[in-house]
């Protein structure tokens, strides 16, 4: 998937076998949905070679739904931007939740799963009492921006970071401006990481859209560093 996935289970007893089929259901995702892979479905029905409605259940599912968010966001977030198929901005997400999901199923209770920065949490930190995540601060590097805490919660984060500039405004080509990052909290990651990304790629005026989501909180840092959040965020303190 082209990053780093990092799971902490707190659980007294894991069953080795529980994660070989969780991260064999990533290196699955990877070779289904990679855009970097000649063999990927993916890369055959962006090639025209597989019409999408002879694709596998999941990668049905997951165009649907990007069909869904593009109309959503008002295009902000489209896997056919610039006419090329790129569903990653969903993908990682929804399969992190999946990830999350073999887990769940298992029996284990307490662990995070962390995929470049997008977070599922379930349980506690033991001995702590919940998880505590800090968000890195667009600017500073190695400084936290604020800190969430959460037992049940989906954290995505969308900014410049150190990947430099990669989200674009779909409307215009050009990078957005006003804001320097954005997180969106829920249930859901798939969901909350493409909120995060759309109300990035709008710029400033996507604070006040992703304060609209229903089951879902946003912070936003505006490029004047000012902090905004919705009152249900998690935000515990600022590091």
């Amino acid at each position: 998937m082209g990053m780093p996935i990092v799971v902490d289970v707190r659980d007294d007893r894991v069953d080795d076998d529980v994660l070989e089929r969780m991260f064999a259901w990533l290196h699955e995702v990877d070779a289904t949905f990679s855009t970097y892979r000649s063999d990927s479905v993916i890369s055959r029905i962006a090639r025209f070679e597989l019409a999408r409605e002879d694709a596998p259940a999941d990668v049905r599912a997951v165009l649907d739904r990007c069909d869904e968010l593009r109309d959503e966001t008002g295009g902000y977030f489209d896997a056919f931007y610039g006419g090329r198929l790129d569903p990653s901005g969903l993908v990682k997400g929804w399969a992190v939740d999946r990830a999350a999901a073999i887990l769940a199923g298992a029996g284990l209770r307490n662990f995070a799963v962390n995929a470049g920065g997008d977070i599922r949490l379930r349980g506690a930190a033991l001995p702590g009492a919940q998880w505590r995540i800090g968000i890195q601060h667009p600017l500073e590097r190695g400084a936290v921006a604020a800190v969430v805490a959460g037992t049940d919660l989906a954290i995505a984060t969308s900014g410049e970071y150190a990947r430099g500039v990669h989200i674009l405004d779909p409307h215009t080509g050009s990078p957005p401006v006003g804001l320097l990052s954005v997180t969106i909290t829920g249930l859901d990651l798939a969901t909350a990481d493409a909120y995060a990304t759309a109300a990035f790629a709008m710029g400033e005026r996507g604070a006040r859209w992703a304060a609209t989501r229903a089951g879902y909180e946003a912070l936003c840092i505006l490029a004047d560093r000012r902090v905004l959040s919705t009152p249900g965020f998690p935000r515990v303190g600022d590091g």
